[in-house]
């Protein structure tokens, strides 16, 4: 059994706090993580794969934990953790990685494979498709199910909460920061399958005036125990007490320049490498099941393989068992040469 250890990486630029699990200069997978979460999410992936003889990494990305908190909002566009990651693998004496993202790490995963497809053995994305014109507003509006948000009451669909972030930056932050506890209970919680064919909570922040219906602040309700040990609910709850909400926020500042960076990608964005995608069924956010969101994917990937799991959004932490068992069959099956000898 591996222990998992705690180290740094330093560039220039940046300073990467990251987490490693497995042995030394064993095949590598770098696992990303997304809003508003830490290299600790994949703490239920890195003891598991490393058992299965790769060198896994979870780094905190920029913006979050003991990873840099830059003080610009264009601080935050892909472009730049990409390069993160990047001088995070070079740093380790690495060429090539297997990439793993979930929320805004999939758009970086993503971007790691459109424009340096070079770097990755291949790559698997958890809820956030691919989008090869940029994860951007513009790119996901015409997207959208209008049968179940109709354009006249929701304009931007289940995407409200990103106009919000552009038009009430400080308001949104700060009913995050209000009480940071409170705020990882009512975020961090399991799917709800009777939730289907109802809008998403994140459709109604713009019209209430915010998050959590628009109080200021968030309820306190129980820690979901399916998501969430004590313990993580600390990890979570002293790093974002520490750090704040400007640099996790600040990712939703950037669409254009996501886009712009999109555009410059190698083969016009088309994706040739090994593609694994995990639906998550009761996601209704990035509601791949429901809506047409996963269609520019399935166009723009040439070797995608597809699984649903059982889950909310927060599917690596809900349905570990689920998400390693597909994550393991596609490596086994689509990376074989990569596959620990």
């Amino acid at each position: 059994m591996f222990a998992v250890t705690e180290h740094v990486s330093r560039s220039p630029g940046h300073t990467t706090f990251y987490l490693a699990c497995g042995a030394p200069k064993a095949p590598l997978i770098v696992f990303a993580h997304g809003w508003p979460e830490l290299g600790h999410s994949w703490r239920h992936q890195l003891p598991c794969f490393a058992a299965l003889g790769f060198r896994c990494i979870a780094p905190d990305m920029r913006g979050y934990g003991r990873s840099t908190i830059h003080p610009d909002h264009a601080d935050y566009a892909v472009e730049r953790s990409v390069e993160d990651m990047l001088q995070l693998i070079d740093a380790l004496g690495y060429e090539r990685a297997v990439w793993v993202g979930h929320d805004w790490g999939s758009p970086v995963v993503w971007s790691l494979a459109s424009h340096h497809p070079e770097r990755c053995h291949g790559i698997a994305n958890l809820c956030v498709p691919y989008i090869a014109k940029g994860f951007s507003i513009e790119n996901l509006l015409p997207l959208i199910d209008r049968t179940l948000y109709p354009e006249g009451e929701y304009p931007w669909g289940q995407w409200e909460y990103m106009r919000f972030y552009q038009d009430r930056f400080d308001a949104a932050r700060s009913a995050f920061e209000a009480n940071v506890e409170n705020t990882v209970k009512a975020l961090f919680r399991a799917g709800n399958p009777s939730a289907r064919g109802k809008p998403s909570r994140t459709a109604l922040v713009y019209r209430d005036g915010g998050w959590f219906g628009g109080t200021g602040q968030a309820p306190d309700l129980p820690r979901d125990a399916s998501v969430l040990s004590p313990e993580d609910l600390c990890v979570y709850a002293a790093a974002l007490q520490r750090t704040g909400f400007f640099g996790p926020d600040s990712w939703y500042k950037n669409h254009a320049r996501n886009a712009a960076y999109a555009a410059r990608s190698v083969k016009d964005g088309k994706l040739d490498l090994p593609v694994l995608f995990l639906h998550a069924a009761h996601d209704f956010t990035c509601d791949t099941v429901g809506s047409r969101l996963a269609e520019p994917m399935r166009r723009d990937c040439t070797d995608l393989t597809e699984m649903t799991v059982e889950s909310g959004h927060w599917m690596a932490q809900e349905r570990p068992v689920a998400v390693n068992a597909a994550l393991a069959t596609w490596l086994a099956r689509r990376l074989p040469k990569v596959w620990p000898a």
